[in-house]
């Protein structure tokens, strides 16, 4: 059976999160119905990133399998669109390689998430950055940004802790003070455990506005103890980014 790759973006602002979820709103259910109604019939998906209420995407990735490989690609990307749009956008509909699974084939996971230190917010933006409304000593949670970077048990910073393990290899977190906006906070994985970036993100503004000692952050992570970090970053600030494959995925 065919299998098929959506690039989508959406913002998470009106949804439950991705999952799909009994009696609510969630991206993967809008997905699954517009899919459902095009192509007659019922569609499952896999996702390489199950977002939580009000985080957004600008790169996510979506397959599915389904037996009529006959379908015109961009008539389906269209009709998506009109659908679903403007909150959930389809950027491309391609036939994939066999065996290709957004989830399982994904390599990394890239998120952005942004911090307004300004002193009074912006309301343009107030759907998509965190308005903390104070400076930040960005140079000390860089530095200890540095000590969160490769291979590590994230106990410490998942909401809930994997049935199999919380071991993580984080290849990029960098902080980046805007030119005139919004601090960045960018963090690259192969992947993350739930809510794993915004409690990094929660623990580094800590750090920043000088309610955790940097010197501590050996002992977080060593702790592996949810309660050991105290502030959970809100969700609207987070995106992600974008996904990486091994393989371009694409047939």
């Amino acid at each position: 059976m065919p299998t098929y790759r959506l690039d989508i973006a959406y913002d998470g602002s009106g949804f439950s999160g991705y999952a799909r979820q009994s009696g609510l709103r969630t991206v993967q259910g809008e997905l699954e119905t517009a899919l459902g109604t095009l192509l007659s019939g019922t569609v499952a998906t896999s996702v390489a990133g199950r977002t939580d209420a009000g985080v957004h995407a600008l790169g996510q990735v979506v397959s599915f399998a389904h037996d009529v490989d006959d379908f015109d690609l961009d008539r389906l990307r269209r009709g998506l669109n009109g659908i679903l749009g403007p909150e959930i956008s389809v950027l491309g509909v391609s036939l994939a390689t066999d065996g290709f699974d957004a989830r399982f084939s994904a390599t990394w996971r890239r998120y952005r998430y942004l911090i307004d230190t300004s002193p009074a917010p912006n309301p343009l933006t107030r759907g998509h950055v965190w308005h903390v409304g104070r400076a930040l000593a960005l140079d000390v949670m860089s530095e200890v940004a540095e000590h969160l970077l490769g291979e590590h048990d994230f106990g410490s910073f998942c909401r809930s802790v994997p049935e199999k393990s919380s071991v993580r290899r984080l290849d990029e977190l960098a902080i980046r003070e805007g030119d005139g906006g919004p601090t960045e906070v960018w963090a690259q994985a192969n992947a993350f455990c739930h809510q794993m970036v915004r409690s990094i993100v929660g623990y580094l503004y800590d750090i920043g506005r000088g309610f955790s000692d940097p010197a501590d952050v050996e002992s977080v992570l060593a702790s592996r103890d949810r309660g050991a970090v105290a502030t959970v970053a809100p969700p609207h600030g987070l995106t992600l980014w974008a996904v990486g494959y091994d393989e371009v995925g694409l047939a």
